[in-house]
This record gives C-alpha cells, structure tokens and sequence, in this order.
C-alpha cells in the first residue's frame, strides 16, 4: 500500500541518518569527499569503515590527482565517536572493534598516494581532531576550534595520540589530552602545525582552496605522490601500535564512570 511505501521510506531515512552519509564527486582530477552525521558529523562505525574504503578506492584511481575532505553543514566539522555506538558497547571486543574503525581510517590516509586537504569549518572534538593531523594539509575558519575531550570521559585518546604527536609534537599532544574541557582556538591549532591556513569566514576560505588545489593540480601527479610518500616517512609502526592502542580504548569504554559520563552528555 501506499502507507507501507510511505512508511518503509521513512524507516530507510532513519537508517541512513543513524550511519550518516558518505559522498564523492570527481572533477578535472579532485576528488572531494563530504561526510556527514546529524550528530555534529560524528563517527558511527559504519561510516569510519566507509570513509576509509572510499580513500583506499580513491588511491588507486587514476582519474583522481588531489582529494578534498570536508563535512557537511557550516558548524561542527566533527565530533569524533558516536556517543550512542559507545553506549551500546558491551564487551571489550566490541569495544576494541569500535575505536579500530579509527585506527584504519587514519592507517588509510596515511597509505594514500594521493595528497588529502582538508576543509575544516568548524569545532573539532576527540576523534575529529586526529582527522585533522592526518590530514596532508588543512584550511580553517576562525571557528575551528579543537579538543581532546577523551580524559574526562574516563578514556584517552590513544589511537588519536600517535597521529597528532607526528603532526603537532609532544608538547601539544600533552596540553590537548591534559585539558579535556579546554577549547584550544583556530590559531593557537595553526600555531602547532595543525591548521596551515586560518581564515575569518567560508567565503574566504573556500575561494583560497579553490586556488590553491587548482595550483597543485598543474603540478606532476608522481611528484605529488612521492611528496606524499615522504612525507609520512617513520610511520610503519603504526600498522601494529594504533591496534593495539584501539584494544586499549576499547577496555576502558566499559568503566562505570565512562558509562556514566557518556550518558550525562547524551542527555544534555
């Protein structure tokens, strides 16, 4: 019946929005990538899983010389991990399953041969902040402010760690994960090598990553991939110690006071 049909497209929207949305477009060489969630762009694991296949598909397509990764809407860019993925973990191979979709999303960037910039237009949190290092090179709006909030939900971020350390040095990894409640501003992130380019709204940033692709994508594609590849130099240990941090965060996601926190947040 026509209820049904009704019915069922609305059970399927309801779907879709519980795992967000994953899209490519490829132009004259860009790929870009949009992500998405109705939760502050967050990471259930489906879409972590997507997002890392999506990049493994896009290494080896000829067709593509640069990739452009952004979020939808004009706030939030991510939010990191699903709070409601979390709360349904119920034992630690769950868990450990869970915070792996990380460890491989960040091992796929990090085996791209391809360049991935990164269009953040908004606040950062937790997982979203490791997005960010293991971004190639990133834009930035003013608002794109950035915290570990892992601490205080009785976790750390430690498949997150490896990635900003590399990225931004021990320092800022220590003053992130020491200061969960602590927003650290747009400028202060450029400042430790996390953000390259600030700019005071959309408009502005968007026009200067039009051009700015537009100048690489004039460049020899082997020269950018090799660029890459050099780039990500002193990192093969990855492979094993982001696992096994993941096992590590997939322990504590089952302490009473995580729970706890994580359910305060929800409801707030």
């Amino acid at each position: 019946t026509l209820f049904t049909t009704f019915a069922l497209k609305i059970k399927l929207m309801n779907i879709n929005n519980h795992l967000g949305s994953l899209y490519t477009k490829i132009d004259n060489q860009l790929a870009t990538i949009t992500f998405g969630h109705p939760n502050a762009n967050s990471f259930p694991s489906e879409l972590l899983k997507r997002l890392a296949k999506e990049i493994d598909t896009l290494s080896q397509n000829e067709a593509v010389s640069i990739i452009l990764l952004q979020s939808e809407g004009e706030r939030a860019f991510c939010a990191g991990a699903s709070f409601d993925e979390l709360l349904a973990i119920t034992n630690e191979a769950e868990g450990t399953s869970f915070f792996e979709g990380f460890a491989h999303l960040f091992l796929a960037m990090r085996r791209c041969k391809k360049l991935i910039i990164g269009r953040v237009q908004g606040k950062a949190v937790g997982g979203g902040v490791g997005l960010v290092a293991a971004l190639d090179y990133v834009f930035a709006t003013e608002s794109a402010s950035i915290k570990l909030s892992e601490l205080s939900l009785g976790i750390g971020p430690f498949v997150i760690a490896p990635v900003i350390l590399r990225k931004a040095g021990q320092a800022a990894l220590n003053e992130l994960f020491m200061a969960p409640n602590q927003w650290k501003n747009a400028y202060w992130a450029q400042q430790k090598g996390l953000f390259a380019r600030v700019f005071e709204n959309l408009k502005d940033m968007d026009k200067e990553i039009d051009d700015f692709i537009a100048t690489l994508l004039k460049s020899n594609p082997l020269a950018l991939s090799e660029m890459k590849r050099i780039t990500w130099q002193h990192t093969d240990h990855w492979e094993k110690e982001l696992l096994d941090n993941a096992a590590i965060s997939g322990k504590l996601v089952l302490s009473e006071q995580t729970r706890l926190m994580l359910e305060k947040l929800k409801n707030k």
